[in-house]
């Protein structure tokens, strides 16, 4: 039976092999993971359709696969029956050594792709690692906690740089005990020390990596992409915070935070300008008259945009639960598929970094997103009068071929309006 790479989703037809589960000759239960795949948008698993053998790996880690190629082969029935008897009774004399693989979860644990990595760089034994994420896989948050704040253990075997390049006294034979103090000394001059910070280090950009600078390139050369700002008073959406915070965490269990706010005001915003929910195929317009709003995401191994599906019908705590449930599987890796393809606007928020003002990148085949900031009090002329508030600089940028500039100036103008006086979403609901 071949081994191929499944169907991968909307617009996904390459992945690349991140990781075999198991070896060649390896018995295999059905339902195993037998295989990790990397792709621009998530991480995923293969899983064996039947019991039997693993007898031969076609595609290496590493190597980059399409939709339908064959990853490897399973003996299965009464031949993998056989080879699984075989590979049990197999002598470790005959068998070729393997070269170390990173840390793994062992049997009965899963584990996500960077929390190996993160125990790969330190060296943490996963099998001592308890797992947080759903069914206790384990997570990279669960690998960081495990790590010493002193700094990590390092694998049995496996020298630290220091003492790659100095000999230990501690160690080093009789005869060179005294010579090693001198070794350290000539180690530690300045020429030394200006020699090794001059290092270099070459790193295979990951799919989801390389996807992203396509994809923002290709929106750079494919849409007439302009931005327009404005900026906001967060006075009234901070005070209705501060009444509600409380109340509105012990009935929901989550945060009242800004981006239920932002979503909200967006959908209402999109309604009076629906071009700017939209997109271009070919010589027409596609208006969409539902509102998937993705919600830009920023997860240690790349960028991703899950959809608040239907976001005009989900109410400010189920958007809420939502985005922090999305930011969390995104760094776990566990984000499916459905979730984040599609979606006919995007809301990116680089405030939470302390970005004050940038220009967002349109997200293909989308027409328009909108970049919020961070909140930073001001000095702002009220009524005759210089006042303080809490202002935050928005932008949106569009493309001008769908739509005009008045469009995406009143687009912002309607943001500014929701937010400014929140009575206003409630009228519009």
């Amino acid at each position: 039976m071949n081994i191929v790479v499944p169907q991968l989703g909307e617009s996904v037809i390459e992945a690349r092999v991140a990781r075999w589960l198991k070896r060649e000759g390896e018995a295999i239960a059905a339902g195993e993971p037998l295989v990790e795949l990397e792709t621009d948008k998530i991480d995923l698993e293969v899983s064996a359709e039947t019991a039997g053998v693993l007898s031969r790996i076609e595609r290496k880690d590493g190597e980059d696969v399409k939709v339908g190629e064959v990853l490897g082969v399973m003996e299965t029935g009464a031949q993998g029956a056989q080879g699984a008897t075989g590979a049990r009774s197999a002598s470790p004399a005959v068998t070729a050594p393997v070269a170390p693989a990173a840390p793994a979860a062992p049997a009965g644990k899963r584990s996500t792709p960077t929390a190996r990595k993160v125990a790969e760089e330190h060296g943490v034994d996963l099998s001592k690692v308890a797992g947080s994420g759903d069914g206790g896989r384990i997570t990279k948050e669960d690998v960081q906690k495990f790590v010493p704040a002193s700094g990590a253990p390092r694998a049995e075997g496996t020298p630290s740089a220091e003492q790659s390049q100095v000999p230990s006294a501690r160690s080093a034979p009789p005869a060179e005990r005294s010579e090693a103090p001198a070794v350290a000394a000539r180690a530690a001059t300045p020429s030394a020390s200006a020699a090794s910070a001059r290092t270099e280090e070459r790193v295979r950009m990951s799919k989801r990596r390389a996807t992203i600078a396509k994809r923002l390139v290709e929106a750079q050369h494919t849409a007439a992409m302009l931005t327009t700002f404005n900026e906001v008073d967060m006075s009234a959406v901070q005070a209705l915070r501060a009444r509600r915070k409380e109340a509105f965490q012990k009935a929901h269990g989550v945060n009242l935070g800004l981006s239920s706010f932002f979503v909200k005001a967006a959908v209402g915003a999109l309604k009076r300008f629906p071009r700017i929910n939209a997109e271009i195929q070919g010589d027409e317009m596609v208006l969409k008259r539902y509102f998937d709003v993705g919600i830009a995401v920023g997860a240690s191994s790349g960028l991703v945009v899950p959809v608040l599906r239907d976001a005009d019908r989900m109410t400010f705590w189920q958007i809420e639960a939502s985005i922090k449930d999305f930011a969390k599987r995104a760094e776990e890796g566990t984000l499916s598929l459905e979730e984040i393809k599609g979606g006919t606007f995007t809301i990116t928020n680089g405030g939470v970094f302390g970005s004050l003002l940038s220009t967002p990148i349109l997200n293909p085949p989308q027409v328009g997103i909108l970049g919020l900031h961070k909140i930073e009090e001001r000095p702002v002329a009220i009524g005759g009068q210089v006042v303080v508030r809490p202002m935050m600089y928005v932008a949106l940028s569009y493309d001008h071929r769908m739509v005009d500039g008045l469009e995406a100036v009143q687009f912002l103008v309607a943001i500014k309006e929701f937010i400014e006086d929140p009575g206003h979403l409630l009228v519009e609901g």
